[in-house]
C-alpha cells in the first residue's frame, strides 16, 4: 500500500520543482525528502522524479501518480470537513497557538467565548514566536496559530499557510516619564535618532523592523539593552536607560514610569492572522474559533479607538 506522507511528499517536490523547496515547506530536511522519494519509488517499482537543467520534473509515472495523490487529499479533506459538520462540533480537538503578546490579550477572551460554545471540543494552547510557531504548524502540530508579519520584511512566517487577518498592531515609542519628549503627542522616529535604545533580541522580527524602521527615517539605532520579555522592555525604559517600540498589544499594562506616543505620520505596524494548514479544508473547531477571534479583535480595535478619542 502506498505510503500517504511519502505521496505529500511527492506532491510538494513536483509543485515546488525542487528538493530544497520541498523541505522548507514541510520543515523537512532535504535528506528525509530525498530518502521519502526514494522509498516511493522502491515502492511503486517507477522513477517518479528527474533532474536536469531546468531543475526537478515528474516522470509519467510521477505525474500521474501526483494526480491521483492529489485527489486522495482532496478526499480526505472533504471526509474531515463533513464529519465535523455532523458532529456539529460536539466532539474533537483543537490545537492552538500564539505569540505571546496575542496570548495576554485576544486569546484568553477567545478561548472563554469558544469553550462556552463548544464545551465538547478538548482545547490546547501553546506559545511561542512566530517562527517557532509557524513550521510546527506546518508540520501538524497545531491546527490554528496566531501569528504576526512585518510589511515589507523578507521573513514571512505565513508563507504557504492560508491566513485570516484579525488586526493591524501599531508600535508605539515609550519614553521615560521624564523624558524632554515625553510632552509632544506625537513623535517622528528621526526625533529620537540620539538616543539609546532598547528592543527584544536582535534576531526577533520585531527588532528587525525597529531597525529597518529607524534607517528609513535615517539613522542606526544604538541599542544598549535587549529583552524578549516587554515587561522588562518597559521598566528599562521607565529606569531611563533607553527608549523603546513596543506593540500596542504588549502595552495592556502600562509602567507608570515611562510615556507612550503614537508616530507620525503613523506608527509602524504588525498585520496580526489567525492562521492554518494551506492546501487543506480548514476544520470546523478552527474556523469556529477564527470568528470568534475575528469579534474578539473588532472589539478590542474598538476599544482602542475609544480610548484614543
Amino acid at each position: 500500500m502506498l505510503n500517504l506522507g511519502r505521496l505529500k511528499v511527492l506532491c510538494e517536490v513536483v509543485n515546488r520543482g525542487s528538493f530544497s523547496a520541498a523541505a522548507e515547506s514541510l520543515s523537512y530536511t532535504q535528506s528525509a525528502v530525498s530518502q521519502a522519494i526514494a522509498r516511493l519509488e522502491a515502492e511503486t517499482g517507477a522513477t517518479l522524479i528527474v533532474r536536469d537543467r531546468r531543475g526537478v520534473r515528474p516522470t509519467d509515472a510521477g505525474a500521474t501518480l501526483v494526480e491521483h495523490a492529489q485527489e486522495i487529499f482532496a478526499r480526505v479533506d472533504a471526509a474531515e470537513a463533513d464529519l465535523g459538520a455532523v458532529l456539529g462540533l460536539r466532539g474533537g480537538r483543537l490545537r492552538v497557538a500564539s505569540f505571546p503578546s496575542a496570548g495576554a490579550t485576544l486569546m484568553p477572551l477567545a478561548v472563554a467565548a469558544f469553550r462556552a460554545g463548544h464545551p465538547g471540543v478538548s482545547l490546547t494552547l501553546a506559545e511561542g514566536e512566530p517562527e517557532e510557531i509557524a513550521p510546527r504548524l506546518k508540520a501538524g502540530e497545531f491546527d490554528l496559530a496566531l501569528l504576526f508579519e512585518f510589511p515589507g520584511a523578507r521573513e514571512r512566517p505565513a508563507a504557504g499557510l492560508r491566513s485570516a487577518k484579525l488586526l493591524d498592531d501599531p508600535m508605539h515609542v515609550a519614553l521615560p516619564a521624564e523624558h524632554e519628549l515625553a510632552g509632544k503627542r506625537a513623535l517622528r522616529l528621526a526625533d529620537l535618532r540620539q538616543e539609546d535604545w532598547v528592543q527584544t533580541s536582535a534576531a526577533s522580527p520585531c527588532a528587525r523592523h525597529v531597525v529597518r524602521s529607524c534607517l528609513q527615517a535615517g539613522f542606526e539605532p544604538n541599542v544598549t539593552f535587549e529583552s524578549d520579555d516587554y515587561e522588562t522592555v518597559q521598566g528599562l525604559v521607565a529606569a531611563g536607560v533607553g527608549v523603546a517600540l513596543i506593540p500596542r498589544l504588549a502595552l495592556t499594562h502600562v509602567h507608570p514610569g515611562i510615556v507612550v506616543r503614537a508616530l507620525a505620520p503613523r506608527s509602524p505596524a504588525r498585520k496580526v492572522t489567525a492562521t492554518t494548514i494551506g492546501g487543506r479544508a480548514v476544520a470546523p473547531a478552527a474556523l469556529a474559533m477564527i470568528r470568534i477571534l475575528q469579534d474578539v479583535a473588532r472589539r478590542y480595535a474598538a476599544d482602542e479607538l475609544a480610548a484614543a478619542a
